[in-house]
C-alpha cells in the first residue's frame, strides 16, 4: 500500500514544483529542514541532520540551488560560516526583495531573520 503524503511533505512538494525544481529526495528532505526550524541553518547543521542520506556535494548544490531559486537567501556571519535561511514569498528566481537585519543568539548560537525590523537607509560620502 503506498504511503500518504504528510500535510508538511504536500507542502515540501508544493514548494519545490511552484520553483518548477525536480523533486528528489534531497530536495524534500533539505527544504524540510528548513520548514522545521525558525532559525537559520549552516551547511553543516544540514550535514549533521541529513548527511547519513545525502554528501556534502548534493548538499552544497540543492543549497545553492535553493538560493538561485529564491527559496532561501545567504546569511554571512562573523566566523565566516554562510548561514541559509528560508524567503519570504516575494522572492523568486534568484532575485531576492527582502532586507532585513539578522539577530545571533550569544547563548543558543542560532541565527534569525527580523522581517518586522526595517532597516534604516544610509547615504555614504561621496567616493564610497
Amino acid at each position: 500500500m503506498p504511503r500518504i503524503a504528510t500535510a508538511s511533505e504536500k507542502k515540501v512538494i508544493e514548494l519545490l514544483k511552484l520553483q518548477t525544481l525536480s523533486v528528489t529526495e534531497s530536495r524534500k528532505r533539505i527544504l524540510q529542514l528548513f520548514l522545521e526550524r525558525s532559525g537559520a541553518l549552516s551547511h553543516g547543521d544540514i550535514e549533521k541532520k541529513a548527511g547519513e542520506l545525502f554528501d556534502r556535494v548534493t548538499i552544497y548544490r540543492t543549497l545553492q540551488t535553493f538560493v538561485d531559486r529564491g527559496l532561501i537567501h545567504t546569511i554571512p556571519s562573523a566566523d565566516n560560516a554562510i548561514r541559509y535561511a528560508l524567503c519570504k514569498d516575494e522572492c523568486s528566481d534568484g532575485h531576492h526583495r527582502h532586507e532585513h537585519i539578522h539577530f545571533v543568539c550569544t547563548q543558543c548560537e542560532q541565527t534569525f531573520c527580523l522581517d518586522e525590523v526595517v532597516t534604516p537607509v544610509i547615504r555614504l560620502p561621496k567616493g564610497y
